[in-house]
């Protein structure tokens, strides 16, 4: 049993090592997400410091994973997703997929934002599927200018320039599914309307 802990957690940091490659941070940037130092990130993922609750759970926020999915503890045969709620600058993104990298599947609340104008759209690599469950979307893709309605779906490559609204008058929520790229842009990255960075509780 001790051999099997001990086994268990030299293996979770080759493990945050490549979770943290994965989604393209550095440890520097790391290390202001979760507060905790430069070198005890760089020593906890080459195996010379001891994994402690009080250091995952920081790593398990950032990283929107499990405390399972860090030190790969066994399954328990339950599908049921219960990440937490992220807000990022005013809008609410639930997690609906569990597994890191690959495609990514999230439930999007967005504000009204009737007034928004001047809207900076952004690019990146990837493709976007969105499907409105209620409210209106206004989608900016390029030259266009579209407002999808309940049970309309958008498809596009993120490399055009693009941004996603809500004119409002009431809440919108979507259904949203992209790939690592999408999902650091669109969740991940620090707000440029705020300081709406914290996780919901």
């Amino acid at each position: 049993m001790a051999k099997d802990l001990e086994s268990a957690l030299a293996a979770v940091g080759p493990r945050l090592r490549e979770l943290r490659r994965r989604r393209e941070i550095t440890l520097t940037r790391l290390a202001e997400t979760t507060g905790i130092s430069v070198s005890t990130l760089s020593r906890l993922e080459s195996g010379s410091r001891r994994p402690t609750l009080e250091l995952l759970l920081p790593l398990a926020e950032a990283y929107q994973v499990t405390l399972d999915e860090l030190v790969d503890a066994p399954e328990t045969g339950d599908p049921r997703v219960r990440a937490r709620p992220i807000r990022r600058g005013g809008r609410t993104y639930v997690p609906l997929s569990r597994r890191p990298g690959g495609l990514q599947a999230f439930k999007q609340i967005l504000p009204p934002e009737p007034g928004a104008c001047g809207v900076e759209q952004q690019t990146h690599e990837g493709y976007e599927w969105l499907y409105v469950l209620s409210g209106r979307v206004r989608l900016l893709l390029g030259d266009h200018d579209l407002v999808l309605t309940p049970g309309e779906a958008a498809e596009f490559d993120t490399r055009l320039p693009h941004a996603i609204l809500n004119p409002g008058p009431e809440p919108a929520e979507v259904l949203n599914i992209f790939g690592p790229q999408g999902e650091r842009v669109h969740v991940r990255a620090r707000s440029t309307h705020g300081s709406g960075d914290d996780v919901a509780q």
